[in-house]
């Protein structure tokens, strides 16, 4: 049970009591039991005033013109709690009609166990004074602006918090364009023109410049998928259907390298479906790069509960000599982290290094 609801039926028991003690204080003239029954079931209303505010005014308004007409000469207090749980929950105009019903009828439920018009008027104004009845309106009028002040407030500080974040996007991208992408056209471009001046002059091309061109075209597509990530613009994020290309592209670079795929190949989240290229790439790349590796397999591996990407190669890593951890690794690290995964880059007992990662997916 919610601390909510425990905090309604204290209050629903608490005046329950207070209204049984003081009916069985004071002179009654009706069936005890019965009287008993309804103080009881007027106070224990008021644990439904979250979901039927207008019903529990109905039913303390009725439950006190019961023990009234019993002869239980006692205030109505549940009625008054209802009044202003029913105004703090926007009712205002039924609030109000019910007090005035209920102010023109206590008089009547009285003079049933009185028979005395004077004596039942003036019992009538004593169960329910007009007074308590502003006071409890009033409070939950108060109480209600201020929640919806409360409300606006934390509204305002949203979009507020939202504005800045989409200004700050914005400038992350024009820093990004105006840093980089002159930069990695230039190198794009000057390996296009070595690769086809040696082509056209007859020679073999070197495969370290086909890798230059190739990572200058990847380069070129990660920034601006990236800037379009950050403009938020809708273009398609790179994913786990575009895998197999990054393998390729690692082929071309004389890398002996294979991907494996298994498992039922479901959909996944898509920041799972981004975090897995990243990984990849980002051990792709570290592999071609640093590793001195002849060969690097990729295996990708759908669970039911868990999405498995491993990648190892047979570089020059060692468990004696552990590479000092580099920002693509931290960058690895950090993703998989916030998607509550787990992540083991380390080097293999035979030789080279492993990156596995476990990445939690929710699958239909």
């Amino acid at each position: 049970m919610s601390r909510a609801r425990i905090a309604d039926w204290a209050i629903a028991v608490g005046v329950a009591v207070v209204l049984l003690v003081t009916g069985l204080s004071r002179e009654h003239t009706g069936p005890v039991w019965l009287g008993c029954a309804v103080l009881v079931a007027g106070g224990l209303a008021l644990a439904g005033r979250r979901q039927a505010p207008v019903a529990v005014l109905v039913v303390t308004g009725l439950c006190a013109l019961g023990y009234q007409a019993l002869g239980f000469d006692v205030p109505a207090v549940a009625f008054l709690f209802a009044v202003y749980f029913a105004v703090r929950a926007g009712h205002h105009l039924v609030a109000v009609l019910a007090s005035v019903a209920l102010i023109a009828a206590l008089p009547l439920a009285v003079m049933v166990s009185l028979h005395d018009t004077a004596a039942a008027l003036a019992r009538g104004r004593d169960a329910l004074e007009i007074a308590w009845l502003i006071a409890a309106g009033a409070a939950g009028e108060a109480l209600r602006q201020a929640e919806w002040r409360a409300d606006e407030a934390e509204r305002t500080r949203e979009e507020t918090a939202g504005r800045r974040a989409d200004e700050e996007r914005l400038h992350i991208a024009r820093e990004l364009h105006d840093s980089l992408t002159h930069q990695i056209s230039v190198i794009k471009v000057q390996s296009e023109a070595a690769v086809h001046v040696a082509r056209k002059r007859g020679e073999e091309v070197p495969a370290a410049l086909l890798a230059i061109r190739e990572a200058g075209r990847e380069a070129a597509r990660d920034l601006r998928a990236t800037l379009a990530a950050l403009r938020d613009d809708g273009a398609p994020r790179p994913g786990l259907a575009h895998i197999p290309d990054l393998v390729e592209r690692a082929r071309a670079t004389g890398l002996d390298a294979t991907l494996t795929i298994e498992g039922d190949q479901a959909a996944v989240p898509a920041a799972v479906d981004r975090t897995v290229y990243r990984i990849v790439q980002e051990s792709l790349t570290n592999i071609t790069r640093h590793a001195g590796a002849a060969t690097a397999s990729v295996r990708i591996d759908y669970g039911q509960d868990t999405l498995v990407v491993e990648v190892e190669d047979d570089g020059n890593a060692t468990p004696a000599a552990i590479p000092a951890p580099g920002v693509g690794l931290l960058g690895m690290r950090e993703r998989v982290t916030a998607l509550g995964g787990r992540l083991r880059a380390a080097p293999r007992t035979d030789g080279g290094f492993t990156v596995h990662a476990e990445l939690p997916v929710e699958r239909t």
